[in-house]
């Protein structure tokens, strides 16, 4: 049996050092985790196509290109348009390049709105345009509502937010009587009839979207947040006995949190 000298020991340590080092100056790589994506990932390329879009009432070139995230001059070429006055309601207009649309919401300083009451629209289908003309045939000056969100038909998308333009010359409503709110309260109108429906999951993200931005500008409580048939002396269903007020309120206040 051979007998290990101080010598021996002495190299084994110093072999065992040096193996031990070199391993230590070794890139270690992170284990990955679930949440890198989350945190890290690059954004997303943005899906553009051409799409027609139907002018709406009181929209304007600029408007509709920042829906779409062109330029004006873009609208304009595409659409042999030589000033923006040739603008017309109703009028089909090419979008080339367009990015998904997004909501463009105008807001003013005012101290009037207290209150945001919720419609239907009582129809199965609708839009701005064709409740301006509904409106304007019963000897109204304007559409009656601020805003209306669309369910997809008249050749819009279903969560499409539409601007009035009662809302952007900032004229009372002409919604609700009841309570004085055509005065003080801002009108929101989904299309469809919620008595024989649902409301969408994308008319109910963008309604919650929408009242969230106004609710914090113009510091409107939620308890001021109502449909109209809850405000007193309103004789009606509106929006509806299918409206998920439940719903809307946890979604309302979830998002507020975020």
């Amino acid at each position: 049996m051979k007998i290990m000298t101080r010598r021996s020991y002495f190299l084994i340590f110093l072999l065992s050092t040096i193996f031990l080092t070199s391993c230590a100056r070794v890139p270690i790589k992170p284990t990955p985790i679930v949440e890198y994506d989350v945190y890290m990932k690059e954004p997303l390329p943005v899906l553009r196509q051409d799409v027609f879009h139907v002018v709406g009432p009181g929209e304007t070139l600029w408007r509709i290109a920042k829906m779409y995230d062109v330029t004006v001059d873009d609208v304009m070429r595409a659409n042999h348009l030589k000033d923006s006055a040739e603008l017309k309601m109703g009028q089909r207009l090419l979008i080339e390049g367009a990015s998904p649309i997004k909501p463009i919401v105008p807001l003013y300083s005012s101290n009037k709105w207290k209150y945001i009451i919720i419609h239907h629209s009582a129809t199965d289908e609708g839009s701005a345009l064709s409740f301006y003309k509904y409106h304007r045939s019963r000897g109204w000056e304007n559409l009656g509502y601020h805003f209306v969100i669309d369910n997809g038909s008249y050749g819009k998308q279903d969560g499409q937010i539409e601007v009035s333009p009662r809302w952007i010359k900032r004229q009372d409503g002409s919604h609700c009587k009841a309570g004085s709110m055509n005065c003080k309260a801002i009108g929101i109108c989904l299309v469809g009839n919620f008595n024989t429906e649902k409301v969408s999951e994308k008319q109910m993200s963008s309604l919650v979207y929408l009242v969230n931005i106004l609710e914090k500008h113009y510091n409107i409580p939620v308890r001021n947040i109502m449909g109209h048939g809850q405000v007193k002396g309103a004789k009606t269903e509106c929006p509806g006995n299918n409206f998920p007020w439940k719903l809307f309120y946890s979604e309302l206040k979830e998002e507020a949190n975020d």
